[in-house]
């Protein structure tokens, strides 16, 4: 998995997220909820949705992108191989985003 992230510059850090906030947030929302699960019945948005790499790159960016506070998310990319994955970037889907 992959995250990108996007917006302003902050001029006394230099960054636009502290890394270690990020991989915090990715950490708890979604390798401690995800990962080694039985998606299907562990995971409450698998239990009426099938577990692909899309909706799974959905479901990533529906955690994370609320959790944010100085950037934005831009992209969740999910590899099913080294040349096979999805990208993410928030569009809208079913009239949800």
């Amino acid at each position: 998995m992959e995250v990108t992230v996007k917006g302003a510059v902050d001029p006394k850090s230099g960054f636009v997220v502290d890394l270690k906030q990020l991989k915090d947030v990715m950490s708890r929302e979604v390798l401690d909820a995800l990962d080694h699960r039985f998606l299907n019945k562990e995971v409450p948005e698998f239990l009426s949705k099938i577990p692909t790499t899309e909706n799974l790159a959905i479901a990533i960016w529906q955690r994370l992108a609320p959790k944010l506070n100085q950037a934005q998310l831009h992209r969740v990319r999910i590899y099913e191989t080294l040349d096979l994955f999805v990208d993410f970037y928030g569009e809208d889907f079913h009239g949800e985003s």
